[in-house]
């Protein structure tokens, strides 16, 4: 059966960016921002498209839609923005389409039969055969024809890692909107995948503050913003992960290790300048006031204390989470202050407190939660997350560097 026409006429071939994954590990991820269903379709299209698989649903909340493609070939998967589609075929009928919005902690794996683990309560769809298991729990599975794919593609907007995707035709919407380009950053009707870490992130690459309406946008912002969401999403498609610092912008601001600019953090990464905080649309936004400077008349936004947290969806390397210790965990609090000789009882905002008197050089700032539903934009892939180089430690760093081992000891255990 012929693949359903896209939205518009491709400007370039639709091939998506090469991505290689070790093909002896499972491809299991957890995922929410665009680029990480854009890796899961490159992946799975490579491991499970062609084949037909024996289809059922483990928690029944899937039944329909499994009898639908049960015996059926997967025949090829599409990612646009947050939103996956699987395409099953058979000989003389149209296609099946599977439409799944992975939510805040979806996952979809593929696993050698004979290591598959049993499903569990949230597994939505299985599909066994040729060798394998695939499991899926998602928020959305829904199934349909070829006029649900199409529905599904007309409602989102631009997505950067789409080669259709049409720039000209978003600036058009986007200047007319009096919605800031924070929000519109988020509104999936506008940019498909883009998520709350990207939205920040390209925006302070962007040199354009939050706030700024879309009708205040001049086109030159635009396509700054643009090129930004392009470049930094594919980037993020090819390592699996969101890093928005290049190694050689990082290395000219003196922290080799840097991976983002702002998200999560008290100071801008670019200037050392603070940073400030406050919510759109129930979204806690990050920017730099000297990167980011306030134009096109837009009010200034009644900013929040910065509040830092364990982020699972922007993870950052020990040694830099015991230099700004609202981002530790009550037991990487504890062996930290242990090996210093101090008290180790207390809440966690005590124990930060503590942290904190004891180490000048210690970034200040109010204290977090770990993730909650509002920061789980992209959870790492995990099958492929880059390791952070090695670097010699140095001033600050070389303070903690001897805690690192210990404290890894004892998170992973």
């Amino acid at each position: 059966t012929a693949p359903p026409p896209s939205r518009r006429p491709p400007r370039r071939a639709q091939q998506p960016r090469p991505v290689y994954l070790p093909s002896s590990r499972p491809l299991c991820r957890t995922m929410v921002e665009g680029h990480s269903v854009h890796r899961l379709a490159v992946s799975h299209g490579k491991r499970l498209a062609g084949r037909a698989y024996k289809a059922t649903s483990p928690n029944g909340r899937f039944a329909d839609g499994a009898r639908a493609i049960d015996g059926r070939v997967l025949s090829r998967l599409e990612a646009c923005g947050k939103n996956l589609f699987a395409f099953f075929s058979m000989v003389g009928a149209p296609d099946v389409v599977m439409h799944v919005h992975f939510g805040m902690a979806g996952r979809w794996s593929a696993i050698d039969a004979a290591r598959a683990p049993p499903p569990t309560g949230t597994t939505r769809l299985q599909l066994e055969g040729h060798g394998l298991v695939s499991q899926l729990s998602a928020m959305t599975v829904t199934h349909g024809d070829n006029d649900l794919y199409l529905s599904k593609i007309k409602a989102l907007g631009e997505d950067p890692l789409r080669p259709d995707a049409d720039p000209d035709a978003l600036w058009a919407r986007v200047s007319a909107s009096q919605k800031t380009i924070g929000g519109l950053l988020m509104d999936q009707g506008f940019f498909a995948g883009v998520g709350n870490i990207y939205r920040c992130e390209i925006l302070l690459v962007a040199a354009v503050h939050p706030n700024v309406k879309g009708s205040a946008l001049t086109r030159d912002q635009f396509d700054r913003i643009w090129s930004a969401s392009v470049r930094l999403m594919s980037k993020g498609f090819i390592l699996g992960s969101i890093v928005t610092v290049e190694p050689d912008e990082a290395t000219a601001v003196g922290n080799p290790k840097l991976r983002r600019w702002l998200y999560n953090s008290a100071r801008c990464g670019r200037c050392r300048g603070p940073v400030v905080s406050w919510q759109i649309a129930s979204r806690t936004c990050y920017a730099c006031s000297s990167c980011q400077p306030l134009a096109g008349g837009a009010p200034p936004p009644p900013v929040t204390p910065i509040r830092l947290f364990t982020s699972h969806c922007a993870p950052e390397a020990l040694v830099d989470r015991l230099l700004t210790p609202q981002k530790l965990r009550v037991a990487e609090l504890r062996e930290a202050l242990k090996g210093r000789g101090l008290d180790t009882a207390g809440n966690k905002a005590a124990l930060v407190a503590r942290l904190i008197a004891s180490s000048p050089s210690i970034v200040t700032g109010e204290e977090g939660s770990e993730d909650t539903a509002e920061d789980l934009d992209s959870a790492p892939p995990g099958a492929v997350m880059p390791d952070v180089p090695d670097v010699p430690a140095t001033g600050a760093s070389s303070r903690v560097s001897s805690q690192v081992a210990v404290l890894e000891k004892a998170t992973v255990a």
